[in-house]
């Protein structure tokens, strides 16, 4: 189960992205509650969202020809940096009490842009690490890494307002903490990044980024099988997200809690998707991963479908708690899928396309699913996204397009 951690570059690189995803969940938690108390609005929730990740759908491309062309290390640490700055001017503005929410949306869609580059050049390194034969062990343990992070991260924040609000300070001045914290946790990740011994192969041509651009493109389009699973997945995240992105509305609006409310259904659905990665790294590489990832997606939108129903806090903890479950097993093993098939002269491009169609799939879910419960409610919304999903699946299992096959 933990092949990969006998890897001596895979066991550095995890140990400093587990640290920052940690500290990159607690301000994820605290800025969608800062916007909120800013807003009370559904639609800036989903446009925050948006606007981190509209920087991936305009450059992720670009950033997966400079992943293949430059040094991916280098390029990682420039990008962490960029993360870092973003952190701390957040804390700055809320520490001196100036902060508005059009400051948050600029400095979302800069942090979104530095994760264009470092995202494309982080999914090409990590093959990098491990022999293929122990890859799909490596996405797995990667993935719980991430999730280990969406469990611990909510719960920090969750705690630093506890502890905040009993030595007598405010909510705000918890979440500046919390800003402060995850820009401090970017310097354990760009240390390990330098420690990493993995050396940049140039390529053994060069030509211009718009014809290595074409190319990328022009291989993904003629690979069906490629081609379907990243049409899956931006499917998958474009449902399938925006049910993480209004848990606040759940919590304030149909559990009528707090925050503490907030960071524990966060919590559960990372406890969830830290079990699925378990699950996934146990299996390894297996026959028909492919068909299980459309099975278990259909599962996934019923569970979304039950979620939306429930009025029971237990209840509504246990559904996200397999929704996390189910939601990893499709990520990592589609994810994986995608990287065994893709060669290593061609990864960076085909993981950006990936990457735009899977985190393209984000903001656009949460903005047009934002609208949508402006008018609607959420929990309805949140339902017929999980009914779509079923229908994506279903149109899979019959229709495969290679799918079922790999």
């Amino acid at each position: 189960m933990l092949t990969a951690f006998t890897y001596r570059d895979f066991r550095v690189q995890w140990f400093g992205a587990c640290t920052s995803s940690i500290g990159t969940w607690m301000q994820i938690v605290a800025q969608n509650w800062l916007v909120l108390s800013l807003t009370n609005s559904p639609f800036f929730l989903g446009l925050d969202a948006f606007l981190q990740q509209l920087p991936i759908i305009l450059f992720t491309l670009i950033g997966g020809v400079f992943a293949d062309r430059y040094d991916r290390r280098r390029t990682l640490i420039a990008s962490q940096c960029v993360q870092m700055t973003t952190s701390g001017m957040l804390a700055a503005l809320m520490y001196f009490q100036v902060v508005e929410i059009w400051h948050i949306l600029v400095l979302s869609f800069v942090t979104g842009l530095a994760q264009a580059f470092g995202g494309p050049a982080y999914q090409s390194l990590i093959p990098s690490l491990v022999d293929k034969k122990d890859l799909p062990n490596a996405v797995a343990l990667n993935s719980i890494q991430f999730n280990v992070a969406r469990v611990l991260g909510p719960l920090l924040f969750g705690a630093t307002l506890a502890a905040f609000t009993r030595w007598g300070y405010t909510e705000s001045q918890a979440m500046n903490a919390c800003f402060l914290l995850n820009s401090l946790s970017f310097l354990v990740v760009i240390n390990t990044l330098m420690m990493l011994r993995v050396k940049h192969i140039p390529p053994a041509s060069s030509t211009g980024m718009r014809a290595e651009l074409r190319s990328g493109l022009s291989y993904v389009r003629h690979h069906g099988t490629l081609r379907a699973l990243i049409v899956l997945a931006a499917a998958t995240t474009f449902l399938g997200f925006a049910v993480l992105t209004f848990l606040p509305l759940f919590a304030r609006s149909v559990f009528h809690e707090g925050a503490s409310t907030y960071s524990h259904l966060m919590a559960f659905s990372g406890a969830g998707s830290i079990v699925g990665a378990l699950i996934i790294a146990w299996l390894g590489k297996f026959r028909k991963m492919g068909l299980t990832a459309l099975l278990v997606q259909a599962i996934y939108g019923l569970l979304i479908i039950g979620f939306a129903m429930s009025r029971i806090l237990w209840l509504s903890d246990l559904l996200l708690f397999l929704t996390g479950a189910a939601l990893m097993l499709v990520f990592s093993t589609v994810t994986s899928l995608v990287q065994l098939i893709a060669p290593n002269e061609m990864r960076g491009r085909v993981m950006s396309i990936y990457m735009l169609a899977f985190r393209g799939g984000m903001p656009l879910g949460s903005l047009v699913s934002g609208y949508l419960a402006t008018y609607l409610g959420a929990p309805l919304v949140i339902g017929m996204n999980g009914a779509l999903l079923v229908v994506v699946a279903g149109y899979f299992l019959m229709r495969s397009h290679g799918v079922r096959e790999v």
